[in-house]
């Protein structure tokens, strides 16, 4: 008995033939127990209302059942932390932590009410990421994975149940994020109107060989947030547009403005609208007059100081005045001695 308990513990699989190994041996303690009280009086035990045979027996029955677990779920420890990463339906697993080489994770992923399949480039893998972008075709359901803890590739087990951590449940069309949009600046010939290019984010889905926009998956429901200011004030004024292609009137003639972008989708929750901000770009300030290309406070400092310099001026001019005058008036006082 002691040394299948010492094979056992140099394995790195559960022995299923340990459990009978062990009703064995206590149904042989069992037997030896009966046979030595049939030959002497039965007596009351001191201390215990619970023969120690009994209390043996319930020991084992609890190791039997810590075998039992042990069993079933082995010593791989658990994925931590699954999350989904999302962006124009990029869609990536990750989770942690970084295996070590007596492990592996294997994910499992279905539509909620669908059977679970295995990702093919996601089974008995040493890393802590899988892309699931085509495996979620789907883009109007939503989805769950388990990231099951398994032996390494090659490597056999006894068990029949692997440790697994289950996701959150994560929905494409509702749950992606949006990157941030690229455009473009023109102005008409009369420079009355300002118009933006918006170049519709690609994603990583294809139909045939042509790659999607955002503006392929979400039509009529994508929309773009403008927001714009002119160059060098702090008040921001909004615009929201359905095309791609954004003209803006209610700008001043000869001023420079500057925009960013991002795209909107009103059908979405609130804290999924938003995509990401474009980058800024500025119009040319062509014939842009002093008060435009400088702000208050620049135009107001400039003034303090040009009236400093003036103060400074007829200060100094007034002191030498005064001084002057003075020396004229000594000198007047001054007595002429004849020769």
């Amino acid at each position: 008995m002691r040394e299948q308990l010492l094979r056992s513990q140099t394995r790195s699989t559960c022995v299923p033939e340990l459990i009978p190994a062990l009703l064995s041996f206590f149904l042989d303690e069992e037997i030896r127990r009966r046979q030595s009280c049939s030959n002497r009086r039965p007596s009351l035990f001191h201390g215990s209302s619970v023969p120690p045979a009994y209390l043996m027996k319930g020991f084992a029955l609890l190791f039997l059942v810590f075998l039992s677990i042990n069993c079933a779920f082995g010593n791989y420890p658990r994925a931590k932390n699954v999350t989904w990463k999302s962006t124009n339906f990029k869609t990536i697993l990750t989770w942690e932590p970084k295996p070590s080489a007596d492990f592996s994770y294997t994910v499992e992923f279905s539509a909620i009410g669908m059977d679970k399949e295995r990702s093919p480039y996601c089974i008995r893998s040493s890393n802590t990421v899988c892309d699931l972008s085509h495996s979620s075709a789907d883009l109007q359901a939503c989805y769950t994975a388990d990231v099951l803890s398994e032996p390494p590739l090659g490597v056999s087990s006894d068990l029949t149940e692997f440790p697994h951590t289950s996701s959150p449940q994560f929905c494409p069309y509702k749950d992606t994020d949006i990157g941030k949009p690229d455009f473009e600046l023109k102005m008409n010939d009369d420079k009355t109107v300002t118009m933006l290019h918006v170049r519709d984010p690609l994603t990583a889905l294809f139909e045939g060989d042509r790659q999607l926009t955002i503006r392929d998956i979400f039509s009529d429901q994508l929309q773009y947030k403008v927001t714009y200011w002119r160059n060098g004030s702090t008040g921001k004024k909004i615009y929201n547009s359905k095309s791609s292609l954004i003209e803006l009137r209610d700008l001043d003639r000869g001023q420079s403005y500057c925009f960013y972008v991002q795209a909107y989708i009103p059908s979405r929750s609130i804290d999924k609208q938003l995509g990401e901000i474009s980058d800024t770009n500025c119009s040319n300030n062509d014939g842009q007059s002093f008060l435009g290309a400088y702000s208050v406070p620049v135009i107001a400092v400039l003034v303090l100081f040009i009236l400093l310099v003036i103060g400074i001026v007829i200060a100094v001019a007034v002191v030498c005045c005064k001084r002057w005058r003075k020396a004229q008036i000594k000198r007047e006082r001054v007595p002429r001695q004849d020769v």
